[in-house]
């Protein structure tokens, strides 16, 4: 039988489910269409393609586990059932996250202003270096799996353990959970540090840059300092919600693993959808087409509003 927070907390997992839905579904379709209507795609496009189909795998993963937990705990802490809705949230979130962060650099990558080798090179072959870094994002992938395997054996057995012996059961859950740090603070290390360099790079860019106009007064670049200012917020907004993302999930790994059969500990689920909703939102705002795409189907859903309106009145 459902409690009342029962029912709160799956009617706040749905409403999450939806809004970010909504905006990831909206990027692919946009990016899609406009694929289809030019026969061609951009890298920065192909990547949002990418990470919307992703986000809404990861919120649907998400959804079942929320309803798993809100229905009864002691159903997903049940090895058959609980391990393969987190290995296919992880998957999700960590491909997510991976390509994220090339988007990331791919902004930096075409916005800034370097003469260095280094960056020049970089910039040419930006394709080969996205693929690198999806291609290293499969060998984290694979480490990661491998551990959570291993440690969900031995979460498992915690709460199959008999709880008289609460010594045994607390020094295992500890133990667990810095196991779980140590492979979570390895895969998160370096789209946290990619994605700082590329925020970093971009505020010496547009330094730089701002500094040029001063001294030559030319009075034109203004394109390119508004696009400074473009990446900068889109990379510094991926860049928090990624800190934020990450611990969160620190935090309700380790609530969830010594407070699991509370009733106020499910909640600490629903912060895992804040990253792949707020971050779809932040995109369509930043991107200039699909921003001015959901200004258009806002504008036609308003209409339609008010001439159904106007019609039940």
């Amino acid at each position: 039988m459902l409690t009342g927070w029962d029912k709160f907390f799956l009617v706040l997992a749905i409403a999450e489910f939806i809004i970010g839905m909504l905006g990831n579904v909206f990027i692919g379709v946009v990016n899609c269409s406009q694929w289809v209507k030019n026969q061609k795609v951009s890298l920065a496009d192909f990547i949002l393609i990418c990470l919307s189909v992703l986000r809404i795998f990861e919120l649907l993963v998400l959804l079942c586990d929320t309803f798993l937990v809100g229905m009864d705990p002691y159903l997903f802490v049940m090895y058959k059932v609980a391990k393969p809705v987190a290995l296919l949230w992880r998957i999700s979130n960590h491909l997510a996250t991976w390509f994220a962060t090339c988007l990331s650099i791919v902004y930096f990558l075409k916005v800034a202003r370097f003469s260095y080798p280094l960056f020049l090179w970089l910039k040419w072959r930006m394709n080969t270096m996205v693929f690198v870094l999806l291609l290293l994002s499969l060998f984290l992938l694979i480490f990661d799996i491998l551990t959570l395997d291993r440690i969900f054996d031995v979460w498992i057995n915690i709460y199959r353990t008999d709880k008289s012996n609460l010594t045994f059961y607390l020094d295992e859950t500890i133990t667990l959970y810095m196991k779980d740090m140590a492979f979570l603070g390895i895969s998160c290390f370096v789209p946290i540090a990619l994605s700082l360099t590329s925020l970093l790079l971009l505020f010496l860019s547009l330094v730089r840059h701002t500094r040029n106009l001063k001294l030559h007064s030319t009075g034109h670049g203004d394109f390119s300092t508004e696009a400074h200012k473009r990446a900068m917020k889109m990379v510094m907004s991926f860049f928090f919600l990624l800190v934020v993302h990450y611990f969160s999930l620190e935090v309700g790994l380790w609530a969830y693993s010594i407070f699991w059969a509370k009733k106020y500990t499910k909640f600490v689920i629903l912060t895992f959808s804040v990253f792949p909703m707020g971050h779809s939102f932040i995109l369509i705002l930043g991107n200039h087409n699909l921003r001015q795409t959901a200004l258009v189907v806002l504008g036609r859903l308003k209409g339609h509003l008010k001439r159904f309106s106007s019609l039940v009145l």
